[in-house]
């Protein structure tokens, strides 16, 4: 979501760019054509490598409703809620938004051990960095400038908010870690591994939410909130670190040694990394802005408490759609592959339609805002009302992972950059408008820009794969016909 999901669809977006050539010789055309030999693809193989990434993301997209179900259980709900939700996670998601695709960049580039060790020591320069830029925002009176005068957060979640950032500091490092090894995982072939990982982490926020309300820690919300969050992300990390190692010694310490040509410095790494890192921080820097706009229009602590539980909900929804890129990238050279891949994608986006709209036309909606997420009167209310406005994200979010997956497997990126940044001014034009009228409560203005910017970040994409969509129609058929 430029909110939610984005971080993983950009980083993943950028996967194919590995070989870093030198400017001359980029070929004006993608090296990538249907493959010749290759058997036609089938929609059960397309599932069979959907299922575990959409599971996946599941789970990671879970835990935040999950993180707000257990501080609406515990006393001051309204309170702690607005603080995690409109603070302590907008910011952290923020700082580390540069860190967020190390995983691309692990996954593209470490095919042996020599480059790993390279991106590894560049990696822990950057998480030393987005790690000061955090403790110097929670520990110093920055931080009340950056709640204060730039958010404008309500006075009485500050101080609250304050020991939520200070107890996710290590949750950077932990991420960027743990993303970096990921890539590894991924390129040699071990992605369940990620997927138990992300299980085991979402059994611990499970775990607290459910017992935790039982016992009498005197702890606020925000911190049992913030520990959960930072507690969790150390668990898979430590998991993920255990599996890593064998695939380390028996694997990519095995690999053969990259070529002259293959290897890489510090400045062909940056200009790798920098355009996908500033893609990510624009797209993260929405999460401040939305809790700046929130806190600015009417009843800000109602709106600042509900828009985690209510987004959290949309991009459950929306899980389906962002591993689409994923498997399109595997999968188009192959015979009537793209064939395969439209209905794939109908199939997707009617089953979330019908999940969403299943959710605000009958009680499951109250149901989940009311019995999962434990919200009650007047949050209930809003939240169940609002989340109509949220209704298109989850939708056009399949259709644009479509388009998106058609420019990653072609290397046309860029424009996956160009809509990102469309969706995001469009949310802030959205927002800047809301703030200005400050006639209705800002949960109804955010959801509407959530969805109107991924609409637009869906016909943007959808003008911009047009060429590439029908380049890649004529070398199916030109295959086929052979």
């Amino acid at each position: 979501m430029p909110v939610l999901l984005k971080k993983s669809q950009v980083a993943r977006a950028a996967a194919t760019q590995v070989a870093l050539p030198k400017p001359a010789e980029v070929s004006p055309t993608p090296a990538k054509t249907v493959a010749a030999g290759a058997s036609a693809v089938t929609l059960a193989q397309i599932l069979r490598s959907w299922w575990p990434i959409t599971l996946s993301w599941l789970m990671m997209i879970a835990e935040g409703p999950m993180v707000a179900a257990l501080l609406a259980r515990l006393p001051e709900p309204t309170l702690n809620l607005a603080a995690y939700g409109g603070i302590v996670r907008p910011l952290t998601f923020a700082i580390e938004s540069p860190l967020l695709v190390l995983l691309t960049a692990s996954a593209t580039l470490c095919k042996n051990w020599e480059t790993y060790q390279k991106v590894r020591k560049y990696a822990i320069w950057y998480i030393a960095i987005c790690t000061a830029i955090h403790v110097v925002i929670a520990i110093t009176p920055v931080y009340y400038w950056v709640t204060g005068r730039l958010i404008d957060a309500p006075q009485q979640i500050i101080e609250p908010a304050r020991i939520g950032m200070i107890i996710t500091i290590p949750y950077l490092a932990l991420v960027a870690y743990r993303r970096l090894n990921h890539g590894v995982l991924i390129r040699f072939r071990h992605s369940y591994s990620i997927m138990i990982g992300t299980l085991i982490r979402l059994v611990l926020v499970l775990a607290v939410m459910i017992f935790g309300p039982s016992f009498k820690l005197g702890a606020s919300g925000v911190f049992l909130g913030a520990l959960t969050m930072t507690g969790g992300v150390l668990i898979e990390a430590l998991f993920i670190e255990w599996r890593f190692r064998p695939v380390c010694r028996n694997e990519l310490k095995k690999a053969p040694a990259p070529e002259a040509a293959e290897r890489i410095n510090h400045s062909q790494f940056m200009k790798f990394y920098l355009p996908l890192a500033s893609t990510t921080v624009a797209m993260f820097l929405i999460h401040p802005v939305i809790s700046a706009a929130l806190s600015r229009m009417p009843n800000p602590v109602l709106s600042l408490a509900i828009w985690s539980p209510v987004v959290g909900l949309a991009g459950m929804l929306a899980a389906g759609g962002g591993p689409l890129v994923d498997v399109m990238v595997t999968v188009l050279d192959r015979p009537r592959s793209l064939a395969r891949i439209r209905q794939f994608t109908l199939m997707v986006a009617a089953v979330t339609a019908l999940l969403a709209l299943s959710l605000v036309l009958s009680p499951l909606g109250k149901v989940w805002f009311g019995s999962v997420s434990a919200l009650a009167g007047s949050l209930l209310t809003v939240a169940q009302t609002s989340f109509w406005f949220a209704l298109p994200y989850p939708i056009f979010l399949v259709f644009q992972s479509y388009y998106q997956g058609i420019l990653t497997y072609k290397h046309r990126t860029n424009r996956i950059t160009e809509a990102v940044f469309l969706n995001t001014l469009t949310m802030v034009v959205f927002l800047i408008l809301g703030t200005l009228w400050g006639k209705t409560e800002g949960i109804y203005v955010a959801t509407t820009a959530l969805s109107v910017g991924m609409i637009l970040q869906t016909f943007w994409l959808w003008w911009r794969s047009q060429k590439w969509l029908h380049l890649l129609e004529e070398e199916v058929q030109g295959k086929v016909a052979r």
